[in-house]
C-alpha cells in the first residue's frame, strides 16, 4: 500500500469546517423544536381532533414516512418555484426536515399518549382536574417520559440526516466537507474526519439529551 495519508491540507480548513459544524447545529436544533411541536399537535389531532382533521393528518403522517427525505427537500426547493413559491436553500431546508421531523415525531407521541391507561385519565377528573389539566399532568408529560428514549434517538438520526441538504448548496458540514474535497482532493481524509465530527456530535445530542431527562423526569 503506497498511499499516503495527508492530513495537514483538512486541518487547514478548519474554519470552514467549523462554520459547517454550527450551521448544522442551527439546522438541527430549530429542527428539533418545531419537529417537535408539529409532532405534538398533529398526534394530539389524530386521537382527539374530528375525524376528517385525524384522517388528514394520518395522510400526512404516512406520506412523509414513506417517501425519501431527499425528494422531499427537492420537491420544496426545486418542484415548489414552478408553483411560483420559492425558498432559499437554508429556508427549504429547514421547512422539509420540520416537516418530515414531524411526521416521525407524530407516530412517536401518538404511541406514548395511547399507552396511558382510561383508569389513570378518570382518576384525573375525580380529582376535579379540568380537561386541559388533565392532559397536561396525567396524559402528556407521563407519555412523554414514556416515549422520551424513542424521541431523542428520532432526533440523532435527524441531526444526521442534515448532511442532505448539501445537496440543495445548503451550507452545512457535509458540503463544507464536499467543497474542501473539491480543493484538496484528499477524499479519505476529509471525509474520515467528518465522520468523527458526525460521530463527537452524536454522543453529544445524547449526552445533553439524557441531562434534559434527569431533569424533567427524575422526580417522576
Amino acid at each position: 500500500m503506497t498511499y499516503r495519508f495527508q492530513f495537514r491540507d483538512v486541518w487547514a480548513q478548519w474554519e470552514a469546517l467549523a462554520d459547517g459544524v454550527l450551521f448544522t447545529l442551527f439546522l438541527s436544533g430549530v429542527t428539533m423544536a418545531t419537529g417537535l411541536a408539529i409532532g405534538c399537535l398533529a398526534a394530539a389531532a389524530r386521537l382527539y381532533g374530528p375525524r376528517p382533521v385525524a384522517l388528514a393528518v394520518a395522510t400526512y403522517v404516512e406520506v412523509f414516512r414513506n417517501t425519501p427525505l431527499l425528494v422531499q427537500l427537492f420537491l420544496v426547493f426545486f418542484g415548489l418555484p414552478g408553483l411560483g413559491i420559492k425558498f432559499d436553500a437554508t429556508t427549504a431546508a429547514l421547512l422539509t426536515l420540520s416537516i418530515n421531523l414531524g411526521a416521525y415525531t407524530a407516530e412517536i407521541v401518538r404511541a406514548g399518549l395511547q399507552a396511558i391507561p382510561r383508569s389513570q385519565i378518570e382518576a384525573g377528573y375525580a380529582l376535579g382536574l379540568s380537561g386541559l389539566q388533565v392532559f397536561r399532568y396525567v396524559i402528556f408529560l407521563p407519555a412523554l417520559k414514556i416515549v422520551y428514549p424513542a424521541l431523542t434517538s428520532q432526533f440523532v438520526l435527524l441531526m444526521l440526516a442534515t448532511s442532505v441538504v448539501s445537496q440543495i448548496a445548503a451550507a452545512d458540514l457535509f458540503h463544507a466537507a464536499s467543497i474542501i474535497q473539491s480543493r484538496t482532493f484528499r477524499d479519505f481524509e476529509i471525509y474520515a474526519v467528518v465522520a468523527i465530527v458526525y460521530l463527537a456530535l452524536a454522543f453529544g445530542f445524547r449526552a445533553a439529551f439524557a441531562g434534559v431527562h434527569l431533569l424533567l423526569f427524575r422526580r417522576r
